[in-house]
């Protein structure tokens, strides 16, 4: 196949039913009624990717703030099998990373990654991402079920003062604890 015109469109109302199609296609997890609906609210944080005009990837994140850091979370990011190794994921990728620099307040971006996804976990290494965790029976109905936890991580977080008890019931990452119960992200 030969390079092609790699551009990145909203997802909209009109279109996302591609989305779902391509996510049944792409990912070993069915997501539910509420992240699409969730995904048409996050304005440039979900995009669809096409190659010269053809809808063949998407990525979709969500800020999270919880364990009193604001992160990005990547809930999706993948393409179609025939289209991978042609630049389109890390032309999402880009997209997400900009959003972070962009912003400027996000202390990391993270993602999970099923722990037999070597191509995936290769994928974001090259863009700095880190494995942070693995967390054992994450996934519900796929196997292997554990997932790794990727990172990649602007700026160390913030300090807690001798005895401060965490607002939330989770630690922090490098104390090893749940994050959050997304599903899968496949590299493209």
């Amino acid at each position: 196949m030969t390079r092609g015109r790699i551009e990145l469109g909203d997802i909209t109302q009109h279109n996302i039913k591609q989305l779902k199609r391509l996510n049944q296609v792409v990912f070993p997890v069915t997501y539910n009624d509420k992240f699409y609906k969730d995904v048409l609210e996050v304005g440039e944080l979900a995009k669809l990717a096409y190659y010269n005009d053809i809808v063949i990837g998407a990525v979709c994140c969500r800020i999270d703030t919880s364990e009193n850091q604001r992160r990005l979370y990547i809930m999706t990011l993948g393409c179609l099998a025939p289209y991978r190794r042609l630049g389109i994921g890390t032309v999402m990728l880009h997209h997400v990373l900009k959003i972070c620099e962009d912003d400027g307040n996000f202390d990391n971006v993270f993602l999970h990654v099923q722990v037999n996804n070597d191509s995936a976990i290769k994928f974001y290494e090259k863009f700095g991402f880190e494995i942070a965790e693995e967390k054992k029976n994450y996934y519900k109905r796929i196997e292997p079920a554990d997932a790794y936890v990727l990172q990649k991580s602007f700026r160390e977080p913030k300090a807690r003062s001798p005895g401060e008890v965490l607002e939330t019931n989770t630690k922090t990452v490098a104390e090893s604890s749940e994050i959050n119960d997304c599903e899968a992200t496949s590299p493209s």
